[in-house]
């Protein structure tokens, strides 16, 4: 196994890829010949001149390289009969993640997205406690970073939480509002968006990249109680009904929180996401289980985020009749 791309993100790939339990690491390949040779030096792992050898070496591959070449170097791995991790987005149109997926089933191998937040402890912890939730709310802020600032904030930061709530829901969009603004990119920096699903559930999301703080938390609910997420700090707190409330009883008068309402420890597993979400690709590719994050579920998240950024566009549109000076 082997990672293309290494960068920031693709350096923690290799590092970890070193240690995986069922892959040895076939090395990396990088367009840049003085980086390659740093974390080669650094990390103690082949660096391959050219994407062929390196594909020629592995059975599967990271793709951790910028967006817009996520659909050529997949679809080239794939072509040689590569499983494919590919980072998340899946790739920058839905025409390209198709066609991906596509010939990642003709080829029979595996697609998966790195949508790495679906291993934070906090979301692993809650996920046996979901039931039909009705309102989703996340925050997601950070300090400007040029890395992934070729794309929009919607598909840098957002999509993440786009995966999350397209989970934690399990229902189709039917609406989708959203305002959102360039700050210090010509691309949009900060961005809001409100999704109605056929369930009859929404979903607020919150982005930025020009934040002061650190901040990623979603909060939840639905009938049986409210979980509050840090995934920042992989913590949460999930507040549930006691079990055969009677609701007239409390009724008549003011009462404290904790007569109806108990305090369920959230508890998961400790793990780095990455290495997660590494381990869970080999597995799939060696069918030792199952696909955590699959391409079809990429390819649902981007989906939802272009309809964000069409919305977007659309309200940042001149209104009729004005200059828009």
């Amino acid at each position: 196994m082997g990672v293309v791309g290494a960068g920031a993100l693709g350096f923690h790939h290799i590092r970890l890829l070193r240690e995986l339990d069922g892959a040895v690491c076939s090395g990396f390949h990088d367009v840049d010949a003085d980086r390659s040779a740093r974390v080669s030096a650094e990390l103690g792992v082949r660096a391959h001149a050219a994407l062929d050898d390196l594909l020629s070496a592995s059975d599967a591959v990271c793709v951790v390289v910028p967006t817009g070449a996520h659909a050529p170097v997949a679809r080239r791995a794939i072509a040689k009969g590569l499983a494919v991790l590919v980072e998340k987005p899946l790739c920058s149109t839905v025409e390209e993640a198709d066609a991906m997926l596509g010939e990642a089933r003709a080829a029979g191998v595996v697609l998966q997205t790195g949508h790495i937040e679906r291993f934070n402890r906090a979301v692993r912890a809650a996920l046996p406690h979901i039931d039909r939730p009705r309102f989703i709310s996340s925050d997601r802020l950070a300090p400007f970073n040029p890395r992934g600032s070729e794309v929009a904030v919607v598909l840098d930061l957002m999509i993440h939480d786009i995966d999350l709530v397209l989970t934690l829901l399990g229902a189709a969009v039917q609406d989708v509002q959203a305002v959102g603004v360039p700050v210090l990119t010509p691309s949009v920096d900060i961005a809001n968006a409100r999704m109605t699903f056929a369930s009859g559930a929404v979903a607020t999301i919150t982005a930025s990249r020009v934040s002061r703080e650190k901040m990623r938390k979603l909060r939840i609910f639905q009938r049986s109680g409210y979980l509050s997420l840090d995934l920042a700090a992989g913590t949460g707190e999930y507040f549930r009904l006691r079990p055969g409330l009677d609701i007239a009883a409390v009724a008549p008068g003011p009462l404290p929180l904790e007569a109806f309402v108990e305090h369920v420890p959230l508890a998961a597993p400790d793990g780095e996401p990455l290495r997660l979400e590494l381990q869970a690709f080999v597995d799939a590719v060696r069918g030792r289980g199952p696909m955590v994050v699959s391409g079809e579920d990429g390819r649902d998240a981007l989906a939802v985020a272009l309809r964000i950024m069409q919305a977007i566009s659309a309200s940042m549109a001149p209104a009729q009749g004005q200059s828009g000076a």
